[in-house]
């Protein structure tokens, strides 16, 4: 799928599910809140961003993705040490109530904890647990995922601060409305804390692999991967960001609040296309 600073060309499958809902004048599905984090490494040229394929029985399964979910009820309920911007300067950010923006960064830090085994916390405002890989570590999390453990008791357990300060918001789309499942996705930065290591864990995932972004859309252009336009677009913003300073300083200036909603043109003469919007 090639996809330029327009849009990109419509999937016929897409294209006929498309055409159906607007026949029938089908009911948008309310989007669930979501967020999903891009982490990066250096490399030594370079850097890295770390993806995961979905599960076939998951939805967008066979996908190659980043680490997130949906947002949960415990996210904007939990009560935690927090350093970094406070929920009113991400509210600003990310254009939502300051509960919702606590909500939407815990579920940031929270599903990157559940799907990649790295956490983005420590024991006070200046420093970042180091590895989180022993046995103790990977029954908490497996108690996280399967919801018998909240992310704030998690930390409070341990006494450990969430730094929101870690994570640098990029972008926020929501998935076209005549899709059945809709989302409303927070997409943010994180640079792999030292000591620390991504870990495949997750049952969700049945492969992950660290990549250069510009490898990642080289293959996904040769078929070799295959990516929804939210991924293979955040990967070239990402990629023309050229390092990782570059990319902190991009992040800096990006709109995180304005939705990007992909808009299906059917022209009475040419190729359907998404238009990105």
């Amino acid at each position: 799928m090639t996809i330029d600073s327009d849009g990109f060309a419509a999937p016929a499958a897409l294209v006929e599910h498309a055409r159906r809902f607007q026949a029938e004048g089908g009911t948008p599905a309310t989007p669930r809140v979501a967020a999903t984090v891009l982490l990066l490494r250096p490399t030594d040229a370079d850097f890295e961003v770390y993806v995961i394929r979905r599960v076939a029985a998951m939805t967008f399964g066979g996908m190659y993705a980043f680490p997130g979910g949906g947002v949960d009820r415990s996210d904007s309920e939990a009560h935690l040490d927090w350093a970094g911007p406070t929920p009113d300067e991400w509210a600003d950010r990310l254009g939502v109530a300051p509960q919702a923006a606590q909500a939407v960064v815990c579920a940031a830090a929270r599903e990157v904890f559940e799907e990649a085994g790295v956490l983005l916390a420590g024991p006070n405002r200046e420093t970042v647990v180091g590895d989180v890989s022993g046995d103790d570590w990977e029954a908490a999390r497996q108690d996280l995922e399967g919801r018998r453990l909240g992310f704030a008791a998690l930390l409070a357990d341990r006494q450990l601060t969430l730094r929101s300060d870690l994570l640098l918001p990029w972008s926020r789309w929501i998935t076209p409305e005549f899709e059945p499942r809709r989302f409303d996705t927070y997409f943010f930065i994180a640079l792999l804390p030292a000591g620390q290591r991504t870990r495949d864990v997750s049952g969700e995932a049945d492969h992950t692999l660290w990549i250069r972004p510009a490898d990642a859309l080289a293959r996904a252009q040769a078929g070799e991967l295959t990516m929804l336009p939210p991924t293979l677009v955040t990967l070239a913003q990402v990629a023309a960001a050229g390092d990782l300073p570059g990319v902190a300083r991009a992040a800096a200036d990006r709109d995180a609040a304005s939705p990007v909603t992909p808009r299906l043109d059917l022209p009475p003469d040419g190729e359907p296309r998404f238009v990105l919007g």
